[in-house]
């Protein structure tokens, strides 16, 4: 079963979604729809909740979502509820909620525009274009975000030849690479930025984008080239290529006096004063 992972946005939160090519079916995150939905300040207790009271009305349809991993806020996996489109048209006659209706249009549209990007995958480069553009951010910025977003993912279909299993083990690559090239792991790097549930990768600077994507574009090269067989090689790899991205940086550093790795983030990218604190550091 070949699995998309996405976050998609509904009024401007996210839902955890993944793509079952096999079954061609979005599933979501039961829990994430039913924050959206209800406001709850505990969506998990909500669903438990509602969980036993189907149940009890001798509903199959709790019995029937599945499980699988997805990504957590500390950046791992877990498994979590999940439901298909209408599984999820099911539960949401269950929830008493004014966003009803305005969802159910929304989950119409994220199937539609997932037939659409296969039939033509530029269209969701697009689309994603579109949602950078209303963040705020530049077209220079978003050209590097997208042109990473494509390297992760050959670097990713390498890992899933050399039989890295997705979740903790990607993550734990991921930390390397990063690692190696920046000096500080996924989660050190985000609480310098002083990040919490954003993401990493949305939140560098140009020339932190490049770096990455060099790490991770070696990474790839490499691993085709030693063709590692256990996860311990694969860190080996992992290293090496970071550790590419990192001479780049130290030389560049050394060059202009600047530090590469920045406290910049989304919310301050364009705010000269950081700009120039980040100059004489």
């Amino acid at each position: 079963m070949k699995q998309d992972t996405a976050i998609k946005l509904f009024n401007d939160r996210q839902i955890r979604t993944l793509w079952d090519s096999d079954k061609e079916k979005w599933f979501f995150s039961i829990v994430d729809v039913i924050g959206v939905l209800t406001e709850s300040p505990n969506p998990r207790k909500y669903w438990s909740v509602l969980k036993t009271r189907l149940k009890a009305e001798g509903s199959q349809l709790a019995t029937n979502c599945s499980q699988l991993k997805m990504i957590s806020t500390d950046g791992k996996y877990y498994k979590t509820d999940v439901a298909d489109t209408e599984q999820l048209f099911r539960i949401i006659q269950s929830i008493p909620s004014l966003k009803a209706e305005p969802f159910k249009l929304w989950l119409a549209r994220v199937g539609r525009e997932r037939i659409d990007e296969i039939e033509d995958p530029e269209i969701g480069f697009d689309r994603l274009m579109e949602t950078y553009l209303r963040k705020g951010y530049s077209k220079e910025w978003i050209n590097q975000r997208l042109k990473s977003i494509e390297i992760r993912k050959e670097l990713t279909d390498e890992w899933e030849i050399r039989g890295v299993e997705k979740g903790q083990e990607y993550a734990i690559l991921t930390d390397e690479i990063t690692k190696a090239w920046s000096g500080f792991t996924t989660k050190q790097y985000k609480a310098f930025k002083e990040l919490k549930k954003e993401n990493l990768r949305d939140n560098m600077t140009n020339l932190e984008l490049v770096l990455n994507m060099l790490a991770e574009a070696s990474t790839t090269e490499i691993s085709k080239k030693k063709e590692p067989k256990s996860f311990t090689e694969n860190k080996e790899v992992a290293r090496k290529g970071g550790n590419v991205a990192k001479a780049a940086r130290l030389q560049l550093e050394k060059t202009t006096g600047k530090k590469v790795v920045t406290k910049l983030n989304a919310k301050n990218l364009d705010n000269p004063l950081l700009n120039s604190i980040n100059d004489k550091e």
